[in-house]
C-alpha cells in the first residue's frame, strides 16, 4: 500500500493544499463579504477584519501555491491566535470549545509551511520544477 500511495503522494498533497486553501479562503469571504452566510460582515479595520484578509488572501495563495510556505506560516499563526483567544477560554478541550477546526488548520498549515508548495503550484512553475519539494513522503 505504501508503494501505491507513495507514487501519488505529490498529487494527494497538491489536492490537500488546494482544497484546504479554498476552504480557508471561504472563511475570509464570509467575514469580509458575508458570503456564504447571512450577509453580515465584520469591520475591515478590526481584528476580525484582519483575520478575514489573512484567510482570503492567504487561503488563495495556499490554494494556488504562491509563496505557500510564507502564507501557510502566517495562516497557522492566525489559527493558533484564534484558538487561544476565542476557543480556549470556553473550555479545556478543542472538542468542548468548538476549536477543533482552528487546531486542525493551525497544524495543517504549519506542515504546509515546512513542506512547501509541491506540484500544481505557481511556485513550482516559477522555479522551473515539477515538484517544488523532492520529499514525496507524507
Amino acid at each position: 500500500m505504501d508503494r501505491l500511495l507513495g507514487n501519488y503522494a505529490p498529487h494527494l498533497y497538491a489536492l490537500l493544499r488546494i482544497v484546504a486553501g479554498l476552504l480557508f479562503a471561504m472563511h475570509g469571504t464570509q467575514k469580509l463579504f458575508g458570503w456564504p452566510g447571512d450577509g453580515s460582515t465584520v469591520e475591515l479595520a478590526s481584528m476580525m477584519g484582519l483575520a478575514g484578509i489573512i484567510e482570503l488572501v492567504g487561503g488563495l495563495m495556499i490554494a494556488f501555491g504562491f509563496l505557500t510556505s510564507w502564507a501557510a506560516f502566517i495562516a497557522s499563526g492566525e489559527m493558533a491566535v484564534a484558538y487561544f483567544m476565542a476557543h480556549a477560554p470556553q473550555g479545556g478541550w478543542p472538542i468542548e470549545n468548538q476549536g477543533e477546526l482552528a487546531v486542525l488548520y493551525a497544524f495543517l498549515f504549519l506542515y504546509m509551511a515546512a513542506r512547501g508548495s509541491g506540484i500544481w503550484s505557481i511556485d513550482g512553475a516559477r522555479h522551473g520544477t515539477r515538484v517544488a519539494h523532492t520529499d514525496t513522503r507524507l
